[in-house]
């Protein structure tokens, strides 16, 4: 391991952030200080983040300006918004999280992001549920198995 390695190089959370872009944070920092705090430098954004080890990442921002109704944001992919320079940080916010929620009458935000799935743990997780448990049974296993491109581009196993 280098000694120039980065925390979240070596981190063991680092499959929560896969996925996860500075987006959704920038965008909730600039909503918080522009439209919640209408750029008083006297008040504060706080930012709370929690990392959990095989769960993810949560994130909450909150401003200290008069809140919003998010039911009341223009959807940014009508047709007469789609040429508007702003109004998609909450959608775009959506498309990278996996659960966003506004809080405290809009002067507060919840990110949560989980972790990234493998598509053979998703599989697993399927048979698990159709089957009850675990499964031992050959098939699912089949399904189950990595699948490697050969040279000529055709899967084997």
């Amino acid at each position: 391991m280098s000694g120039t390695q980065t925390a979240n190089e070596r981190s063991a959370l680092r499959p929560a952030f896969a996925g996860v872009r500075a987006t959704p944070l920038q965008e909730a920092l600039s909503n918080a200080v522009i439209h919640g705090n209408r750029m008083d430098a006297h008040k504060l954004v706080q930012i709370h983040c929690q990392c959990e080890l095989g769960k993810g990442v949560s994130i909450i921002v909150t401003d200290h300006g008069q809140g919003f109704d998010p039911k009341a944001v223009p959807d940014p992919l009508a047709i007469e918004r789609l040429e508007a320079e702003h109004g998609r940080g909450i959608h775009l916010m959506k498309l990278a999280m996996d659960e966003i929620t506004f809080e405290r009458a809009g002067t507060e935000i919840h990110m949560r992001k989980g972790l990234a799935r493998s598509p053979r743990t998703a599989l697993r997780s399927i048979s698990e549920t159709a089957n009850g448990g675990p499964s031992n049974n050959i098939q699912c296993g089949a399904a189950l198995a990595d699948t490697r491109e050969a040279a000529d581009g055709r899967p084997e196993r």
